[in-house]
């Protein structure tokens, strides 16, 4: 019942930010969504009332994005709201080695929900931290330490920063690229594993959840597993000579 609770408040937020966007022929934006709320707002798009929608996370591979309403006719340029953090620690050579977790965690601890927190990148023990502009400063000051190191915080402009996520390369054949097998091939799991996992909503195609366990992939799709991760399919290399698919899989590190 919570679940159904949250869904309907989540709706009605849509539809109210769409509608003040178009009565006031202003910008309005949600804050961060996770893919099952992205995923909500896909079902009920077609109800909304006629306003440009865009959705950003500050970086071409980022999984949550925020959703901004704009006016069909807008008179003013709007700055997307996400900034980037970038924490790294004071003294390197001292530093333990921090997570994702551990960065997320020392986050939330300052009293941040996590709609306010977008995709976290981690490069050499620095993470990147897309985040609403409205709370940058706050957390720029408060985060001080991650377990037992020392971090500063510096406040950057989206546009300014470039990151890619680190992939693992898979190469793997199955007999139909289909859903099923190329989650198989991607986590070194059975096929029948996988598909409770598909049939319970936790799989993902581009931000659209999917319970069809024989959906057909396109090249450069971005396939979501909660709980085990994501990857892009990158296609067919070859046929083989037993009429198997040749494919190519790049997982996110």
């Amino acid at each position: 019942m919570n679940r159904e609770k949250d869904e309907h408040f989540l709706i009605n937020r849509y539809i109210e930010l769409a509608n003040m966007a178009y009565d006031r022929n202003i910008h309005t934006c949600t804050d961060f969504l996770n893919m099952n709320e992205i995923d909500t707002f896909n079902s009920i798009k077609g109800k909304l009332p006629p306003v440009n929608i865009e959705f950003a996370g500050g970086n071409n591979y980022a999984e949550r994005k925020i959703i901004i309403f704009a006016p069909l006719e807008a008179y003013y340029e709007f700055k997307v709201p996400i900034v980037v953090l970038k924490i790294a620690p004071a003294n390197p050579q001292y530093a333990d080695v921090l997570t994702h977790r551990d960065f997320l965690g020392a986050i939330l601890n300052l009293g941040i929900v996590r709609s306010k927190i977008g995709d976290i990148f981690i490069k050499n023990n620095i993470a990147y931290v897309y985040c609403l502009e409205d709370i940058a400063k706050f957390i720029s000051d408060n985060l001080t330490k991650i377990k037992h190191t020392i971090v500063k915080t510096d406040i950057t402009d989206y546009k300014d920063i470039s990151i890619t996520p680190d992939f693992k390369e898979i190469m793997g054949t199955i007999a139909n690229v289909r859903l099923d097998s190329l989650i198989a091939t991607a986590f070194g799991s059975s096929r029948n594993s996988i598909i409770p996992l598909i049939e319970s909503g936790k799989v993902f195609i581009n931000s659209k959840m999917t319970t069809n366990n024989g959906a057909l992939i396109k090249d450069g799709d971005i396939i979501s597993v909660r709980g085990k991760g994501r990857f892009i399919f990158d296609g067919v290399i070859k046929t083989t000579k037993k009429g198997r698919n040749l494919i190519k899989i790049r997982l996110y590190s």
